[in-house]
């Protein structure tokens, strides 16, 4: 399995060399969370790609919020995923997919699911084969379970006092973004008041393939911002995806407390009702 860094819950990581020693195991499914075009010119051996939506959001919610049981246990289905199935999940961009599929599956009730860290940029430095073979995939039954405690809403953002220490709201998204300076075409720009600030991308080594920094440097990162493991944390970005990253992240140091808010500033930012700054 991966090099643990010292996380307290390391298993939710997979590494090249595992992986590379279980692509015939017929219990995985690994999954190809980045672009269908990418995946259809290269990818590892046995993975699925994804035809339709990598974020899996609701189309009838004009993509704001994630996918209702019945779309997401097709698209499961689809993958051949089952709820006894181990999942390996992967992409070429610092796992960011990746753990947004670990999030929803988490989401409902599906814990049976790794990470490979640093991903595709890994598997190709290391010379691994690679395909463009796609495999047949035996449709599965997935029956979804629903964890509402990880997930927040804007009505229950709003009813958090955010002069409590104790609960933190974590905007992970680009600088530009949180200063207001990048609208991403929301109606309002700026944040959520009160929210604590570290863009997504400090927790992965740019120069490493992207993989997860060691517990060490990413709890340096956060003492800060006086976010730790004791603290409700709610992590948000534009629309779910990078916060799902976040939550993934301090998952992995032990944190126990965390919520995605799924509609993130795709919902706050174009409402007439919620504070910004």
């Amino acid at each position: 399995m991966s090099k643990d860094q010292d996380y307290v819950i390391p298993e939710l990581l997979t590494d090249t060399e595992w992986l590379q020693n279980n692509l015939s195991n017929k219990d995985i499914r690994i999954v190809d969370c980045g672009y269908w075009e990418a995946y259809k010119r290269a990818h590892i051996p046995g993975a699925v790609g994804i035809t339709g939506d990598h974020y899996f959001k609701d189309p009838d919610t004009n993509r704001t919020f994630i996918s209702n049981p019945e779309q997401f246990s097709r698209e499961m289905s689809e993958l051949g995923i089952s709820n006894n199935t181990l999942v390996v999940a992967y992409d070429d961009f610092g796992s960011l997919w990746a753990s947004r599929l670990w999030w929803v599956l988490k989401y409902y009730g599906h814990h049976s699911v790794k990470v490979l860290n640093g991903g595709w940029k890994k598997w190709l430095s290391e010379g691994r084969q690679v395909t463009d073979v796609k495999p047949h995939i035996q449709k599965t039954k997935f029956d979804p379970v629903i964890d509402k405690g990880i997930l927040a809403t804007a009505q229950q953002i709003m009813d958090t006092d955010r002069n409590n220490p104790e609960k933190i709201l974590f905007d992970v998204r680009s600088d530009e973004e949180y200063k207001g300076e990048n609208d991403r075409g929301n109606k309002r720009a700026g944040h959520i008041p009160g929210a604590k600030h570290l863009e997504w991308l400090n927790f992965v080594d740019k120069e490493n393939s992207m993989m997860f920094k060691s517990a060490f440097e990413i709890a340096a990162l956060l003492a800060p911002l006086g976010i730790t493991a004791d603290k409700e944390i709610t992590t948000y970005c534009q629309g779910g995806i990078r916060a799902a990253h976040v939550f993934f992240v301090l998952e992995l140091l032990g944190y126990e407390n965390l919520r995605v808010y799924d509609g993130s500033f795709r919902e706050w930012g174009n409402r007439d009702d919620t504070p910004i700054e």
